[in-house]
């Protein structure tokens, strides 16, 4: 562990930066980090892969050998999922603190769609270590110790989604495993479906959109018929399809979602989004973004249809940003394919400068970038400032 230690505080110093300024980038304390550098604690597998993807792999080679382990992942379980199947006990929690968890883990899903995620991550991971920490303690009963190992795979599958929104792969895909493995253990379908959902926007977002397809295949197989992540999921390959340019199949899944989503309600004025859990507002939304990636004109009218929604009165805070920023880049792509260039430009600014696209969304806005410059348009200086100004905040 000295040999970690010292390696971490090298290559922090190598940078620049001081330990509050890492611990800033990999979403972590400071004194956890002075611990780490210190020898004085251990850190957990996916803070070891968050450190290495800010300092480097060179700091992979001197992680303790539990950690290198779980980080290969040679048995294909995930990091946390290792960690928690080694310490699957029998076992007697209180029903209140199980309660807590789930609600818990409710009340960040729902806090997604307009948190930040360098915010809410910690607050994911804090009450998955709480998870560990019960799984160590005495017996449970046995419905006692499902429940935990639900608890477990839902909290890593919302940290893997914080991780890919930061553009935190090696993590992500520690989280992912993990998911996937408890859900297993569960005999969870429906967490095991999210996770290979979530996967699959990992992989489109990364451009293998074969990969992505297969996925989403894979979650289309496991989700139990009619549930949210069935329509998701279903979604999800809408838009794989239409990144493949494959026009058909594309529409054919958006009508696919339609009709899965049709008895869905709608969210009412004061109700927020739970991310789990697909609403019939969500089905416009979606629509915008596949037929915008396919290059359908129709696309325009879904995404202004979300916008109108969403944009909120001078007297509220907006329920959504994340969805009505995804929306302005729907309509700013649209717009290029349309030859509406000066609109794009207009479109994509509203949508960097709402602060609420995601690392993993950059590309999404630099396709608007580019061909605005392409195309020797003179808001080009200011969309590639506006552009600038989102990826280095």
């Amino acid at each position: 562990m000295p040999d970690f230690g010292r390696m971490l505080r090298r290559l922090r110093q190598e940078r620049g930066w001081t330990q509050t300024e890492l611990a800033r980038r990999v979403h972590v304390g400071q004194s956890a980090l002075s611990r780490y550098e210190s020898g004085r604690s251990q850190p957990s597998p996916d803070v070891v892969e968050a450190l290495a993807e800010v300092l480097g792999d060179a700091l992979r080679t001197a992680a303790p050998a539990m950690a290198l382990n779980q980080v290969d992942g040679g048995a294909g379980d995930g990091l946390a999922a290792i960690e928690l199947a080694r310490r699957v006990k029998a076992s007697d929690v209180g029903d209140s603190t199980l309660q807590q968890l789930e609600e818990g883990f409710d009340q960040m899903a729902t806090a997604y769609s307009s948190a930040a995620p360098p915010l809410l991550l910690p607050q994911v991971t804090s009450h998955l270590g709480y998870v560990f920490e019960l799984l160590d303690g005495p017996k449970l009963s046995l419905s006692a110790h499902r429940r935990l190992v639900v608890a477990g795979a839902w909290y890593s599958l919302l940290a893997a989604t914080l991780h890919i929104d930061l553009n935190q792969h090696g993590a992500a895909t520690a989280r992912l495993r993990a998911a996937a493995s408890l859900a297993r253990h569960a005999g969870h379908d429906e967490i095991r479906a999210w996770a290979a959902e979530t996967e699959a926007w990992r992989q489109l977002t990364a451009g293998q959109l074969r990969r992505a397809y297969d996925l989403t295949e894979a979650a289309r197989y496991l989700a139990p018929v009619g549930s949210s992540i069935h329509v998701q999921a279903t979604a999800q390959q809408g838009r794989v399809l239409a990144r493949l340019g494959d026009s058909e199949r594309t529409y054919h899944a958006v009508d696919s979602v339609n009709s899965l989503a049709a008895d869905l309600p709608a969210l009412d004025a004061d109700e927020r989004e739970h991310h789990y859990r697909y609403d019939g507002t969500k089905r416009c939304a979606y629509t915008a973004t596949t037929l915008s990636w396919l290059g359908d004109p129709a696309a325009a009218g879904h995404a202004e249809h979300v916008i109108d929604q969403l944009t909120p009165k001078a007297s509220e805070s907006g329920r959504w940003p994340r969805r009505l920023a995804s929306a302005y880049l729907d309509l700013a792509l649209v717009q290029v394919k349309t030859g509406e260039v000066d609109s794009a430009a207009d479109s994509a600014l509203i949508a960097m400068r709402t602060g609420s696209v995601v690392p993993s969304n950059f590309w999404r806005a630099a396709e608007v970038v580019r061909a605005v410059e392409a195309r020797r348009m003179p808001q080009a200086r200011e969309l590639q400032a506006a552009y600038r100004e989102m990826t280095q905040s």
